[in-house]
């Protein structure tokens, strides 16, 4: 079957393959077929070896090259032993970076399971979405509610729950401004939940018209192009006050040095993108300010639930192109290039 998967020595893309097949089923887990698949910045991290080589990380089988993709949706085929408490054949279900955890520690027990330090994440750890078939450990695998296009399903996988949590991690309220740097797949995103969900005010930040246009048309009140204003922050501090919450979503240390500075006095800034290097802070402006910062890390299962019904209640609905599977490459260079609104999704049903 068809798969892309991390070459051998990686350098930022991918092999397309036809003779791949998944893992034997073991207890607990589930067989998925595939029918939508996104692309995620974090894919590009690990097919170029960010985080490590994966292809070095848990081999099998004597294979140890490492299948891509945790922004999948297909139907559940076929169940192993102790799965069926969870699935049932033909389940709409996703497969997500959050692959599983150990379901013991103090973070799994307190709702924080994706700090797990056994975490597994689909596409790095273990073999991804991005093959005619996956498994699954039924008990993580989110189901998608109906209702609920699957290919707008993908990009709330994992872009749409990422945004749904930092804006939770954010505090965000009703009223306040939230400004989201960065309208590619995440922002959009950001933009929809913040407006749409938790009744924010956004400001959006972007060096693409078109990413900006799109961001309007979902609801942000505040466009600003980075290469068209001399400061940034002055920028957002003139038009909202200061924001409330800084959602970061653009690959670039930049970014994070101008959100820090658009916030008012006990602002919160929530570093979502993975951007190689270190964020400077403006120390007074942290300090006497009060300002925080927070990371966020994907969702939960409860997480993406939550994000999913939102989606199927049309309060958010995802930009999303479908594409060939044998355009992936193309398709790299493109997000290499920050030339994509919103999400390009392969098709896995013409396969």
């Amino acid at each position: 079957m068809k798969a892309a998967i991390v070459r051998e020595t990686p350098d930022g893309y991918v092999d397309l393959v036809d003779n791949w097949e998944p893992k034997p089923l073991a207890f607990g887990e589930a067989l998925v077929d595939m029918e939508y698949v996104g692309l995620c910045h974090t894919d590009l991290h690990v097919a170029s070896g960010d985080f490590g080589n994966p292809n070095e990380i848990g081999q099998r089988n004597g294979n140890f090259r490492r299948v891509v993709g945790h922004e999948g949706v297909g139907r559940v085929s076929k169940l192993a032993e102790g799965a069926s408490d969870y699935l049932k054949i033909g389940d709409r279900v996703s497969v997500a970076w959050f692959y599983d955890a150990c379901g013991v520690c103090d973070f799994c027990v307190s709702g924080n399971e994706t700090f797990c330090r056994k975490v597994r994440n689909s596409g790095y750890t273990v073999d991804g979405a991005m093959s005619q078939q996956v498994v699954v450990n039924a008990q993580y695998a989110v189901k998608v509610p109906d209702g609920l296009d699957p290919v707008e399903a993908t990009s709330i996988t994992c872009a749409g729950v990422t945004m749904y949590k930092s804006l939770k991690v954010g505090e965000t309220k009703p009223g306040q401004w939230v400004s989201v740097h960065g309208a590619g797949g995440l922002g959009n995103l950001a933009v929809q939940y913040a407006h749409n969900v938790f009744g924010a005010h956004v400001a959006v930040i972007d060096g693409n018209d078109d990413k900006l246009a799109a961001a309007k048309a979902n609801g942000a009140e505040v466009l600003i192009n980075r290469k068209k204003v001399a400061d940034v922050a002055e920028e957002v501090q003139k038009a909202t006050g200061g924001a409330h919450t800084a959602q970061v979503t653009a690959v670039n240390a930049a970014a994070f040095n101008q959100a820090v500075n658009s916030l008012r006095p006990m602002g919160k800034l929530v570093a979502v993108a993975l951007p190689q290097g270190d964020m400077a802070l403006n120390i007074a402006k942290t300090v006497l300010d009060g300002i925080e910062v927070r990371g966020s890390l994907v969702g939960t299962r409860a997480d993406l639930k939550e994000a999913f019904q939102f989606g199927a209640e049309g309060k958010v609905k995802p930009i999303v192109e479908k594409v060939n599977f044998n355009d992936m490459n193309e398709v790299i260079d493109e997000m290499k290039a920050g030339s994509i609104t919103g999400r390009k999704v392969f098709d896995f049903t013409t396969l």
